[in-house]
């Protein structure tokens, strides 16, 4: 058994606060190999998770937020916005359950931000068609931090 507590939450926020990409994973499931992958990820504002979507195994994302903000975006395959939403308890969007195939990233809107997620494995590393070609690579950190003020800064 394991619990999610405020405790854990504060050990996860430090050590993504402490990490070069500005975001830490805590997992539940033992191995990598499991069929189902429930994680607390910790994202710090200024973290890039490039839009991407999960195909061939095609997978469904459940998100739902524990602590801070999370603008969740979600594409059509050009690049345009096709809806964003704040996840954020004290609005009352509470998480997004993500189908297979749609394009989608988040950005962490404050420190603190730790979502719970959830979704089939195993783990299967993103290939090229899983990127979206007309986004920064994740290695690009100006364009992604760009990319990112764009996003927010446009009502897309």
């Amino acid at each position: 058994m394991k619990l999610i507590s405020s405790d854990l939450l504060d050990l996860v926020t430090a050590s993504a606060s402490s990490e070069e990409r500005l975001r830490k994973n805590y997992n539940f499931h033992t191995d990598l190999n499991d069929t189902l992958h429930r994680f607390l990820n910790a994202m710090e504002p200024g973290t890039y998770i490039a839009p991407h979507r999960h195909v061939n195994p095609d997978k469904e994302e459940t998100v739902v937020i524990l602590r801070g903000s999370l603008m969740v975006f979600l594409f059509d395959g050009t690049g345009k916005v096709t809806g964003r939403y704040l996840l954020n308890r004290e609005e009352g969007l509470f998480g997004i359950d993500i189908e297979p195939g749609l394009w989608h990233c988040s950005v962490s809107l404050e420190p603190g931000t730790i979502i719970f997620e959830v979704k089939r494995g195993p783990f299967v590393p993103l290939t090229a068609d899983c990127l979206a070609p007309w986004a920064p690579a994740a290695n690009d950190n100006e364009a992604a931090q760009s990319y990112i003020r764009h996003l927010l800064e446009n009502r897309c």
